[in-house]
């Protein structure tokens, strides 16, 4: 075949991502989303370069993390917030700081490595300063030094970053040492302007946003996706066009299309919420910190997310706050698509009420003050970050995964964290050439994204944050300018 016709459902991050992989290689793309602008979900708050989060994981996801973050990083290279993440284990966790390390080893060693090969890796910092930890007499001292001017911090400081959370962090509440590490922060508008800014000029890229997709059907070794509008006054009837190759990237709802076509999956779905909020004190620039808890408990991790002008994203893994008592759902033999509970997809498509807002917005900060008593303070900021997350299989744990395959011409992408995206499209490319998708052994990648600029980023950012009424803070750049 000399050049097929990819077709994309859902224009997230997997799927954006998708698109722009193809059409930088000069092939022929239709992407369908239901929202306005492609990549409209959730603020992300990290790389997950690594998987310094997850005590849980193998070591084995943690470097595919780490490779995977590294290329997402070269992809879209204006995204990145840089500023390190503090990683600390309360006293009343089970957990004890030593059992960090060898993992963290691991992972300075396969950066190290990675590095070696290609010196264009080095997105991290340092790989020799990837880490460093800190005793409490050391942070006790750091607590004394005066807080660093914003602007006189770079990719080399290690102790500056230290300061606000030596002099914040109530030190009696954690065990020793705690952990600074090189995991940087990932602008989900940032990442989303790179996205609309470069697909705009692949003029073989057609976008079909505020689109409804309402079924897919085998036809000759093609895929008729049927279409319509969402213009609540269109009365259009539905369209359809015919691709080659169908990609499935509809994120919580990838079950929909699998039940479409027939090719039935086992997977799970989680509905979960961030907060964000302002703290007038915390103007200072902060690292994001990780208190370490047990996952559904009402010690679950707490975790803070910084961005500039004194906005905090904040992550409590209990069920009153990030999590939902009935917020896992489960595919069955009948249907690929997990049935989250009504209230919860409402949320989804219709927002949240105030009130809804206000009382978990407080139970996050009150549950942060218990580390950080001063954040008591902090104020509701804006309106929560919430979705429903897919992950195939049975482990809720799982935080590495990315492709599977059903026939020659289709494919689901099942990534849990973002920067398993790009890693996603490539391995859909090898499988299409695999299976004589193309003849040409090397088409000629564009990389339209790289010749953006970060001022043409930004203010398509701080645009898409107006309008999806979130806080410009939140597309600005955070920590090391």
């Amino acid at each position: 075949m000399a050049s097929p016709h990819i077709g994309i459902i859902g224009g997230g991050i997997a799927g954006a991502t998708a698109a722009l992989h193809f059409a930088d290689l000069g092939l022929q793309v239709s992407i369908f989303e239901q929202g306005a602008s492609l990549v409209d979900g959730p603020p992300i708050c990290h790389l997950h370069a690594g998987g310094n989060l997850y005590r849980e994981i193998s070591q084995q996801q943690c470097v595919q993390l780490l490779k995977e973050s590294i290329e997402t990083v070269k992809l879209y290279k204006h995204t990145m917030n840089v500023r390190p993440t503090v990683i600390a284990v309360p006293t009343q966790d089970k957990g004890q700081p030593e059992d960090l390390l060898p993992r963290l080893q691991v992972i300075k060693q396969a950066y190290q490595s990675l590095v070696e090969q290609d010196a264009s890796n080095q997105v991290l910092g340092d790989p020799q300063r990837y880490f460093k930890l800190y005793s409490q007499q050391e942070l006790e001292a750091l607590a004394q030094c005066d807080v660093p001017e914003v602007d006189s911090l770079t990719d080399q400081s290690l102790d500056e970053w230290m300061i606000p959370f030596a002099k914040s962090v109530d030190l009696n509440t954690l065990k020793f040492p705690v952990v600074l590490v090189q995991e940087y922060g990932l602008s989900v508008f940032r990442l989303s302007a790179t996205v609309n800014l470069a697909l705009a000029q692949l003029p073989n890229c057609q976008i079909y946003t505020n689109t409804q997709v309402i079924g897919v059907q085998p036809k000759d070794k093609q895929w008729v996706i049927n279409y319509k509008s969402n213009n609540k006054h269109s009365t259009e009837l539905p369209e359809a066009i015919t691709v080659d190759y169908l990609i499935n990237a509809s994120g919580y709802q990838t079950g929909v299309v699998d039940d479409w076509v027939k090719a039935p999956r086992s997977r799970l779905v989680e509905f979960k919420a961030a907060y964000v909020t302002h703290w007038q004190e915390g103007n200072a620039l902060w690292p994001e910190v990780i208190f370490h808890g047990e996952r559904g408990t009402p010690q679950g991790m707490a975790q803070l997310t910084p961005y500039p002008d004194g906005y905090f994203q904040l992550h409590g893994m209990t069920e009153d706050i990030t999590l939902f008592e009935d917020g896992i759902a489960h595919s069955t033999d009948e249907s690929s698509q997990p049935k989250l509970p009504e209230y919860l997809v409402n949320k989804i498509i219709h927002g949240w009420s105030k009130e809804q807002q206000t009382i978990r917005t407080n139970k996050a900060i009150k549950h942060m003050a218990q580390f950080i008593p001063s954040f008591a303070s902090a104020t509701l900021g804006g309106k929560p970050l919430f979705g429903a997350q897919q992950i195939p299989g049975t482990d809720i744990t799982l935080r590495a995964a990315s492709v599977s395959f059903a026939g020659d011409n289709y494919a689901r992408m099942e990534i849990v964290k973002a920067s398993s995206a790009l890693e996603a499209a490539q391995q859909i490319e090898q499988q299409m050439r695999e299976c004589g998708f193309y003849d040409e052994l090397h088409l000629i990648k564009q990389n339209i994204s790289s010749q953006l600029t970060i001022e043409q980023v930004i203010e398509k950012a701080c645009t898409l944050a107006e309008q999806r009424s979130y806080p410009t803070a939140l597309a600005k750049v955070g920590g090391v300018k």
